[in-house]
């Protein structure tokens, strides 16, 4: 966790974020790092109903008071040695973040989940949502209720020798998540969900059971071997990680995983679909996300170019 020197900590009024911004104080000063406290004003269209001066004023208020808002939570990072600044921008929640990370060169975006409820309810809303999806940087959403530290944290990887980007995020992932889980004295667990490409295809074509579990039982050999040259790669043998070599869908598997463990924290990778920058979540990544029931800590692949620019704004 010590590769985070540039906080940024997205806060709203209307969204409890104390343990947001415990868990941003908290591993700033451990990073002797500086954080930013940002918040967005969102300039609602009804604002135009009114003469220009008497929109001015009043969007010059909300400011004003947001801006203040931010400031009363200055004292805390000075009690706890952090050095920090208070910043307040008009516009679009989420294409305002990732502006921010890119002007100030931001290394993580800590935020709290919107918590979505109603006919299909989850933790993410369209902010985090958009933010996992298309910001270059780390992106922790904090889920409102997990005010203790994380007992449980899991890494999903899934190590592969036919997508170098893909696999570039594994080592990340893996010192990501044992940094957490090292800070908060919580378990490890790492998790990687495999399956026999064309099970379906080769059942139909009248393959024999037995030669089906053995191309399943070869398979599953191919996985352990490419996880355990990850382990070699990334050393977490000091907490003692409890390894989950899941046969399934990813879709499925990690968030029955995750409900079975009582999991704080799922740290997991965004996956660029071929060709289009920024627009990343694979659906597999986009399933996973509308179904767990904690925080989540999302990274980006090498190379990864978010589809917003600051010539935009």
């Amino acid at each position: 966790m010590q590769r985070f020197k540039n906080i940024l900590l997205v806060l709203n009024p209307e969204i409890d974020e104390k343990t947001a911004l415990n868990k941003a104080v908290s591993l700033a000063r451990q990073n002797d790092a500086r954080l930013t406290l940002f918040s967005v004003v969102y300039e609602h269209p009804d604002l135009e109903s009114y003469q220009d001066s008497v929109g001015e004023t009043l969007l010059a208020a909300y400011i004003s008071d947001r801006r203040q808002w931010l400031q009363d939570f200055i004292p805390t990072l000075q009690e706890h040695g952090v050095d920090g600044e208070a910043v307040v921008v008009i516009g679009i929640h989420f294409l305002e973040i990732i502006r921010q990370v890119l002007r100030e060169q931001h290394d993580l975006v800590i935020t709290t989940a919107e918590e979505k409820k109603g006919i299909r309810a989850r933790v993410f809303g369209t902010t985090s949502m958009h933010l996992m999806r298309k910001c270059p940087c780390p992106v922790w959403v904090v889920k409102q209720a997990q005010t203790r530290p994380y007992a449980r944290i899991l890494a999903a990887v899934d190590p592969s020798v036919y997508d170098p980007k893909r696999d570039s995020l594994n080592p990340l992932i893996l010192q990501l998540a044992g940094g957490i889980a090292r800070k908060d004295a919580g378990e490890l667990h790492i998790v990687h969900v495999w399956h026999l490409f064309g099970e379906r295809y080769v059942r139909n074509r009248g393959m024999t059971e037995k030669d089906l579990q053995d191309a399943k039982a070869h398979e599953k050999m191919q996985h352990k071997e490419r996880l355990d040259t990850l382990l070699a790669r990334v050393d977490v043998t000091d907490l003692k990680p409890y390894l989950h070599l899941i046969e399934g869908d990813p879709y499925e598997r990690i968030p029955e995983l995750v409900a079975a463990q009582g999991i704080d924290l799922l740290v997991m990778g965004t996956v660029c679909r071929t060709g289009i920058a920024g627009f990343l979540i694979g659906n597999i990544a986009e399933e996973v996300l509308n179904q767990v029931d904690c925080s989540v800590m999302t990274v980006k692949p090498d190379g990864f170019v978010t589809p917003v620019t600051l010539e935009d704004a």
